[in-house]
């Protein structure tokens, strides 16, 4: 250990880097998994000198770490507790409360105390594909002792907590020589006494591990992977067209609890597995790691289907399948309800018992076609898929040394429904309006259209961002995912005026999130001529976008709402025109009151199916409006007999509120009708936004 700060100044962004590049590598380190450690000397609040445990906090992920993930505490508040033969979770996070360095960090991991007891400067706890070869097999101590020697600390299976932190600490002690412990169906600890030579520790551990195995696959040639090839993949295009066309049944039917995204993967180990010989028994034994189980849940649902039994098959194996998956799930709770996971948690931690839970597939393998995740939002759909590639890659060495292990059905039970962690998430803040949900928006590269975007996208909202100007489009995406997070917003093309492209991007859609739950009808454009003026093409263009270009996207969004069963909402953007006639605007006008009447018409069809269609009327939007900075401003100002710069103030005066309305104004709008609480109930509706037009009003 470091003798004195200014020896080892930057301890803290040491371990920062050294996380980050274990992180970096997923076959090293799973998303969110593992813990790093450090330990330093500090200067603490009264000036003195004292010794610092720095270790990664709970809910970070070491690819993504910075110092602000990182938890310091009083390493000699902690030391002494080695001596204490048994300590209840509960009482450990109450005891590290009080052990903080600094407050304001982030809560303690459940393995903080692992990296307290060791005796070692700087500690590395990762779940490793190569190491987890052997945590994950049946034979798999026997193996590692022949790779390791006396080198290797193999403690069986522990749920993590103090009890595991202080058997290895004492197993360690009893074995001086020991470079590294194999945590028995969870993971890898190495260490060293500087921070270079603890990554290179655990970057030699995992190598020596990975050629091991490596061999005795290579020593068995005749051996297929996961035995041999039992469905074969269907070719690239073909395994798209199907996921497109049953993700929304999918999507329907495990968000019966509550609403989940959808990711969608068909790489080659995906592929490989599930049409595997072994894939009927492997996806049965259970999760290839603790940290695993939040996202995966203990098993995943592989569909018992063939290419050959044809998509009508698959669209009603899917509902069998998934009951099957939750009859399963829902025996297993009843099986371990009155498994005490924490007897002296205190009354206010929420027992296992009253967890909230949702019994629907994470992991869904399709033979032939692929593999589904599901989460609540598309960074925890992706999570899921990720960490499912390394399940995978772990039951294939696991299967070389002895065969896949995995918890047992009370082992799982106890780490998914540990009560801290449930705790926690009740007191999570509720989830935003938007949460859970997808909304397609048109016209979404415009002022009024990227209003919308953004709006429904700070409520938690995916966005489809689509428009007939990709680039424009992609532009509104990319600023909604750096805001709020990559992943959440998709640029797509669409011309809603063309039948194939309208279904193109519904499938792009799908692809990406599994479905919609929210439409926006927004594209638009505007001509303004006296009617004896107005050509047969202009008034085509009108009624191509404003009316058929609305019936093309609104029809394309019934099916796919209607095929998820789980309702939805489509809100219109019209205008003021739609009910005030409009000079020198005929084919504008008329195309407008189409539009209004296709949505009432929609809410009386939409009804009984939980879709609700209502109606945005705005008017004079020349804020950020690509209409207005075409010809229409010169067309209207013309017909004003006023300049064009004059028209914004010809519009405001005209209003009863004498303001003008801006795109945010439309956005709070289409927000208010989108929602699936503040407008449950409201269909067929107009909602004017235009500061007040007595002639507008609705009668």
């Amino acid at each position: 250990m470091t003798d004195s700060a200014e020896q080892e100044p930057k301890a803290l962004a040491l371990l920062v880097a050294r996380s980050r590049k274990l992180g970096a590598d997923r076959s090293v380190c799973n998303w969110g998994g593992g813990n790093t450690s450090a330990k330093s000397e500090e200067i603490d609040f009264r000036g003195r000198t004292t010794q610092v445990l720095w270790v990664k906090g709970s809910g970070s992920d070491l690819a993504s770490c910075s110092e602000a993930s990182f938890t310091g505490l009083y390493l000699d508040d902690l030391l002494p507790l080695l001596e204490r033969e048994q300590m209840s979770d509960s009482e450990m996070v109450a005891y590290l409360a009080h052990c903080f360095y600094q407050p304001g960090q982030p809560r303690p991991s459940i393995e903080t105390f692992l990296h307290a007891f060791l005796p070692f400067a700087h500690i590395d706890h990762t779940h490793a594909d190569a190491t987890n070869y052997f945590a994950c097999a049946a034979d798999g101590e026997h193996l590692a002792r022949e790779c390791f020697g006396t080198d290797l600390v193999w403690i069986p299976y522990r749920r993590p907590g103090f009890a595991l932190a202080r058997e290895v600490a004492l197993s360690v002690r009893a074995h001086p020589h020991a470079k590294l412990v194999i945590l028995a169906k969870h993971g890898l600890i190495t260490w060293g006494e500087s921070d270079e030579e603890c990554f290179t520790s655990t970057m030699a551990a995992i190598a020596k591990a990975r050629q091991f195995v490596e061999a005795r696959i290579a020593q068995q040639p005749g051996q297929a992977q996961f035995g041999s090839e039992r469905v074969a993949a269907l070719a690239p295009a073909e395994r798209q067209v199907i996921a497109t066309q049953i993700a929304p049944t999918l999507r329907g039917l495990v968000s019966a609890h509550t609403r989940q995204v959808l990711h969608f993967e068909d790489s080659e180990d995906i592929l490989a597995f599930v049409g595997s010989e072994q894939a009927p028994h492997l996806t049965k034994i259970g999760a290839a790691c603790p940290d695993h189980l939040v996202h995966t849940k203990p098993w995943p649902l592989l569909v018992g289907w063939t290419p050959t039994e044809g998509l009508e098959s698959l669209q009603q194996g899917l509902t069998t399948a998934i009951a099957g998956y939750v009859e399963r799930y829902e025996r297993y709770l009843e099986e371990h309800a009155e498994q005490d996971l924490d007897p002296d948690a205190p009354m206010n931690v929420v027992r296992a018992a009253e967890a909230v839970v949702d019994p629907y597939p994470r992991i869904i393998l399709i033979p032939g076609i692929g593999m589904f995740s599901t989460g609540k939002d598309a960074l925890f759909a992706h999570i899921a898929a990720q960490l499912y590639h390394r399940a995978i890659a772990v039951m294939r060495g696991a299967e070389a040394c002895g065969g896949f292990v995995s918890l047992s059905d009370s082992e799982s039970y106890a780490v998914e429904y540990w009560p801290l962690e449930q705790y926690k998430l009740k007191l999570a803040p509720p989830e935003r309006d938007f949460a859970r949900h997808i909304a397609l928006v048109t016209g979404a590269a415009g002022g009024i259209g990227s209003a919308i975007c953004r709006r429904v996208a700070q409520e938690g909202a995916h966005i489809v961002v689509t428009d007939i100007d990709l680039v424009g489009a992609e532009r509104v995406a990319a600023e909604i995912n750096q805001q709020f997070g990559a992943g959440r917003a998709l640029a797509v093309r669409m011309d809603v005026t063309d039948e194939g492209s309208v279904r193109a991007a519904f499938g792009q859609a799908v692809l990406q999130f599994g479905g919609i739950d929210i439409l926006v009808n927004n594209a638009g454009l505007a001509s303004s001529a006296a009617i004896t003026d107005t050509s047969l093409a202009e008034w085509n263009r009108n009624w191509n976008v404003l009316v058929t270009g609305y019936f093309l996207v609104a029809r394309e969004g019934f099916r796919l709402l209607q095929q998820q069963g789980r309702g939805g909402a489509m809100v219109f953007v019209a205008s003021k025109n739609a009910l005030v006639a409009g000079k020198n605007a005929a084919a504008y006008s008329t195309a407008k009151a189409a539009e209004v009447h296709l949505a009432r018409c929609l809410a009386e069809e939409g009804g009984a199916l939980g879709i609700r269609v209502n109606t945005v009327n705005p008017d004079a939007v020349l804020a950020g409006s690509r209409i207005w900075e075409g010809s229409w401003r010169q067309e209207r100002a013309a017909t004003y007999g006023v300049a064009p710069d004059q028209l914004e103030e010809i519009y405001r005066k005209r209003t009863t509120l004498g303001v003008n309305i801006v795109p945010q104004d439309i956005a709070e709008a289409v927000a208010f009708f989108a929602s699936p609480t503040r407008a449950l109930k409201s269909t067929g509706n107009i909602l004017n936004v235009d500061g007040g037009v007595a002639a507008a009003y609705t009668r």
